[in-house]
């Protein structure tokens, strides 16, 4: 998924100087061990404070996920924020709903086992609470419509464009959104109910967007509990040649 182009030649993108001052050892050491620091810190919550968050922090976290590499440079995202009580509200009836299937009946006894620890449930009131809910689509082809659709058959009229590892671009974005929310001060869950067809009807999202990951955010309620985990350790998961 390397962005990089071997050969100028071959592109159909102008080249630039790249725009990069290297930090002293200092700074860089500094800015690391702050960044680490405040990502230690980051927890998924579930119990979120309704006080409002100005909305330029969403927008600045977006739009640091929108840097995030991704596969030809095509970068098949869409955010989508939903702050409407109404709508929210609607959104967590049809939420509840799969979840409450998937925990009476989809999920099997292994995965149930797994997120018993965690003390989770089918109930969401996270997403009516949170101030924000941002919905993450991954465009699974891009959609070209020309110009004179209106009198042309559908299948004349659209072209489709490949997307390349579409997935694994999506998700370093969300990375990004998630790590630019951290720094902001703002709590954040990751939340996939399975399945998310749902989403893309209710908001409606046209067909070649797929839901990818729920993501409700604010500040936690004061009265906010995480469960004691423990993170690998970098030995753990860190091998060096």
């Amino acid at each position: 998924m390397d962005e990089a182009v071997t050969g100028e030649a071959s592109s159909q993108y102008p080249f630039e100087p790249l725009r990069y001052k290297r930090p002293a050892i200092n700074e860089a050491l500094s800015r690391s061990r702050d960044f680490l620091a405040s990502m230690r810190h980051r927890r998924s919550v579930r119990a979120f404070s309704p006080d409002p968050v100005p909305f330029e922090l969403i927008e600045n976290a977006i739009a640091t996920a929108m840097t995030a590499p991704s596969g030809a440079n095509q970068q098949p995202w869409k955010f989508v924020v939903v702050q409407d009580q109404g709508l929210k509200r609607r959104m967590r009836e049809l939420v509840e709903i799969e979840e409450r299937e998937s925990y009476d009946h989809r999920f099997p006894p292994e995965w149930l086992a797994a997120l018993a620890p965690l003390g989770t449930d089918w109930h969401k009131e996270f997403i009516e609470i949170a101030p924000y809910i941002i919905v993450v689509f991954k465009e699974d082809y891009g959609l070209n419509v020309a110009p004179e659709a209106d009198e042309q058959p559908q299948a004349e009229a659209e072209q489709r464009i490949k997307h390349y590892y579409a997935n694994e671009s999506v998700g370093i974005a969300v990375g990004f959104l998630i790590a630019s929310l951290q720094q902001a001060g703002l709590a954040v869950l990751t939340h996939t109910p399975n399945p998310m067809g749902f989403l893309r009807e209710l908001l409606q999202r046209p067909r070649n967007e797929k839901p990818f990951v729920v993501v409700p955010v604010g500040y936690p309620a004061g009265d906010c509990r995480v469960p004691v985990l423990r993170k690998k350790r970098l030995d753990e998961v860190m091998s060096v040649y």
